[in-house]
């Protein structure tokens, strides 16, 4: 990989760094001149290129205290910037319509070129979606695929967690800039991350989060991975507009299915009704990607025997994978409620079950 401070790195930032130029203008831009050039080129060069007189202003007045900002930046250990040009610019990135000009990495920027499968889903999801979304990281990163997500709350931050959980890695694409952390609860989840991975962001350091940043950050998720997997989205759900750049981008897409009633199954059920592939186990997803997956085995040891005992297996096969209640299962086993509650602490300890809002349980394994 190489250093981060190219020479032309100065003249990326401050292409970056002038207002109202985005990531169209300065491909139309380096399409005739060189970095280093755009900065003294003359009006007229400039305007015969098309560019409005304000762009021009921008040009001819950079910024080059924020650019020297972000240079102190990229000085220290872990902090990187790959440009466009770069040999080490993921190669899938490079092909979407509007690819980030300069794309900030703070953690293994190899990461980003090694195949990766994407996870998004609900920021409020189901303690099912949660559960599902890290037994499929897990999945996913044992395998060998690294899992890139979006720092996001909920199905993000579970399908990050995965595969911290099997010492997988995880690219984590950020709405800011990377020298802060967004949603700032996710601050150790983060550090994490950049030991077992890396984050990325087309956003300069000192970016504050703003609404329309994150779905810029979508086509990056997209952009960056072989196929995308929706666990859980609700009919008006970003990960649906993440799916769909995913599927402009060529991109395989995978959705689990969920019942019919679950508003945060809907989302994921339109999508597999308009082609994306239902998945129900890694394996599936496995078998769509076969000529990325060479690490994967699938002679892989069975999972290891329950440790529950007789009775516990037995209530365990009382509970559904949907809501139920501590009476109904009462009345299906014919124990006794503190019989029936004692042994649902012990299921849910173990990761079998799921307690709900208001006293509810649910099976997620």
């Amino acid at each position: 990989m190489e250093s981060a401070l190219n020479p032309q790195i100065k003249y990326w930032l401050a292409m970056l760094r002038s207002p109202g130029i985005g990531s169209q203008a300065i491909q139309r831009l380096l399409a005739h001149l060189e970095p280093e050039q755009i900065f003294s080129a003359s009006r007229a060069t400039l305007s015969g290129l098309g560019f409005s007189e304000k762009l021009i202003d921008a040009l001819q007045k950079p910024d080059w205290e924020k650019v020297e900002d972000d240079i102190r930046w990229l000085e220290q250990a872990g902090n990187y910037a790959l440009t466009l040009d770069d040999a080490d610019y993921p190669a899938q990135l490079r092909e979407i319509a509007n690819p980030p000009p300069i794309l900030f990495v703070k953690g293994n920027p190899a990461l980003l070129l090694e195949p990766q499968l994407a996870m998004v889903g609900s920021r409020n999801p189901s303690p099912v979606g949660v559960s599902t979304a890290i037994q499929f990281a897990e999945a996913l990163a044992e395998a060998g695929y690294t899992v890139t997500s979006g720092l996001a709350l909920g199905i993000d931050a579970a399908s990050h967690q995965g595969a911290l959980n099997v010492n997988g890695r995880t690219i984590a694409v950020a709405g800011t800039g990377l020298d802060r952390v967004y949603p700032a609860c996710h601050k150790q989840l983060a550090t994490q991350i950049v030991e077992h991975g890396a984050l990325a962001s087309e956003f300069p350091p000192g970016t504050n989060a703003k609404a329309n940043h994150f779905p810029r950050r979508n086509r990056i998720i997209s952009g960056l991975c072989v196929g995308l997997l929706v666990v859980e989205a609700a009919q008006q759900s970003g990960s649906l507009i993440t799916a769909r750049l995913a599927l402009e981008q060529n991109r395989e897409v995978f959705a689990i299915p969920g019942s019919i009633h679950n508003p945060l199954a809907r989302g994921c059920n339109a999508l597999i009704r308009q082609g994306a592939k239902l998945v129900e186990t890694a394996e599936d997803i496995f078998e769509e990607l076969g000529h990325y997956n060479q690490r994967y085995m699938r002679d892989a040891p069975e999972l290891a025997q329950t440790s529950l005992d007789l009775e516990q297996q037995n209530l365990l096969k009382l509970i559904p994978y949907s809501p139920t209640t501590v009476d109904t299962l009462v009345q299906e086993s014919g124990w006794s409620a503190e019989e029936v509650s004692s042994t649902l602490l012990v299921l849910e300890l173990q990761g079998y079950i799921a307690a709900l809002a208001g006293g509810g349980y649910l099976r997620v394994k």
